[in-house]
């Protein structure tokens, strides 16, 4: 029989901290600008040059850390990681190995199930440490050259190190995605993959299940997209069981994930702590961190999605597929609130968000766009409480509604005045909808002795003819009662 056997990984996610300048030094940094125009002396390590710290990414590293239930050192210092190769100008890199930031810290999941539009298990991820040091610069390899970018070179990045505490992809891919939505919330990092804003490397052992040991641990590095760390573990998960299996060792090393093949190679042996040679660098000084800015700096977070959506079932009484859509988007959930301000209908307003405004959205979105950007939406949240109000109060059908809300999309008008302009508003003529009531109800017996029987559904079938006669103007409720009163 077999060996059954258990993954055991723990992740280091690389995050571009939203600094105006870099972390030692004066540059700006902007993705996309064109290579090697966002540099300075400092940057490119000429001589004579010090590190002068930003300030900015301390805190924002301090928030991150309170965000995630870390602990906010009293000092911090900065040391110097050694290493020879192209994209680090200075051949070392400033960092915090002895005394990081922010220690310990935890980050909720929800585990699958929510693919399913069902609330899966929640848990707590246990986090190592959180810290602080400089991006390098970009290295893209050519046919029969490599080019240097260090536009990206001393970019804040704040390094955030999971305990061997997850034992799956689907885990993983949980973590980040929470992570990201926790991040983004709080005005930190953008964490877009794509544009190297956020970047994982994952350390994937395997032990007999049940075995308190740790196995030997390889590491993925630079896995820049939510599917490739999905597929990278999965591959490297079933390569260390083959090789266990087939009687031979896993080597404790660094591999380079190749998309496109699906498999991965052997990049490096595993460096360890002494290869770097680590020393406190003699520039920076240490950090104290100042408890009454501390507190200053919580006060102004976020709160987080998973519990605004606790707190949204709570106390809107929204359903977990409306909550899932709305509360991991920060923005998304701030057009609600400020819709509900306005009309405190809460279950239609978040309909009306994740279904139509989101479709209407993804629609006009720039191609390659891959989230909706609510804030370019021309449906104000005090125009589309407007639009709960006039259908609630029996105004407009709800279906009518649906074509107002697209007339609202293109042009941006108030629904009042759409519905004005367009003379939708329900018929009130009371003695012609009767007339239609009992011409459906003549020209259908059929229906009529269904709905008789017991089929409440055939009532549609009469309602059909007068819909269309009225236009979609006859007030359903009022139709629906007179139909029954009729018949009966």
């Amino acid at each position: 029989m077999a060996m059954d056997y258990e993954a055991v990984i723990g992740l280091e996610i690389h995050v571009q901290l939203k600094t105006r300048t870099k972390m030692f030094s004066a540059a700006p940094y902007q993705y996309g600008a064109p290579p090697n125009t966002q540099t300075d002396a400092v940057v490119l390590a000429l001589p004579g040059t010090l590190p002068v710290l930003n300030y900015e990414a301390i805190e924002k590293c301090a928030q991150l850390g309170q965000l995630l239930d870390c602990s906010i050192a009293e000092i911090c210092k900065w040391d110097r990681k050694n290493y020879f190769y192209p994209d680090s100008p200075k051949n070392y890199q400033l960092t915090q190995n002895e005394q990081p930031l922010c220690i310990g810290g935890r980050v909720e999941i929800e585990l699958p199930g929510a693919a399913r539009n069902v609330e899966g298990a929640h848990r707590w991820v246990q986090l190592n440490r959180i810290h602080l040091e400089e991006d390098p610069g970009k290295l893209t390899h050519e046919a029969f050259d490599s080019l240097i970018d260090f536009n990206r070179a001393g970019v804040p990045l704040a390094e955030i190190v999971t305990e061997p505490d997850l034992s799956s992809s689907e885990e993983a891919v949980a973590f980040l995605n929470a992570l990201r939505n926790l991040i983004v919330a709080g005005g930190l990092s953008d964490c877009d993959m794509e544009k190297g804003q956020m970047r994982c490397d994952a350390n994937v052992s395997i032990r007999p299940r049940g075995e308190p040991q740790l196995g030997v641990r390889t590491e993925m590095k630079n896995l820049n997209s939510i599917s490739n760390v999905r597929a990278a573990i999965d591959y490297e998960i079933a390569r260390q069981i083959k090789r266990l299996r087939a009687g031979e060792s896993v080597v404790q090393e660094t591999r380079r994930w190749d998309a496109d093949a699906g498999r991965s190679a052997s990049l490096r042996s595993k460096e360890d702590a002494h290869d770097y040679r680590y020393f406190p660098d003699p520039d920076l000084l240490p950090v104290q961190m100042d408890r009454a800015r501390l507190s200053e700096l919580a006060a102004q977070l976020p709160e987080r999605p998973f519990d605004k959506q606790r707190r949204y079932q709570k106390d809107y009484s929204l359903a977990y597929t409306l909550t899932s859509v709305l509360c991991p988007n920060r923005s998304l959930a701030d057009y609600f609130e400020a819709a509900l301000c306005h009309h405190a209908s809460p279950k239609a307003l978040a309909n009306y968000i994740c279904n139509d405004l989101l479709r209407e959205l993804a629609a006009s979105a720039e191609q390659g766009q891959s989230t909706p950007d609510v804030s370019s939406s021309p449906i104000s949240p005090q125009q589309l409480a407007e639009l709960v109000k006039v259908v609630e109060a029996g105004t407009i059908s709800k279906q009518i509604a649906k074509d107002v809300f697209i007339e609202m999309f293109q042009t941006g008008d108030d629904p009042k005045t759409i519905i004005d302009r367009k003379g939708l508003s329900q018929q009130q003529d009371d003695a012609l909808i009767e007339q239609l009531c009992r011409e459906a109800i003549a020209n259908n017996a059929k229906a009529v002795a269904q709905f008789k029987a017991g089929n409440a559904k055939a009532l549609n079938a009469l309602k059909g003819p007068v819909m269309k006669a009225t236009r979609g103007q006859a007030n359903p409720a009022t139709l629906d009662a007179l139909l029954r009163q009729l018949i009966e």
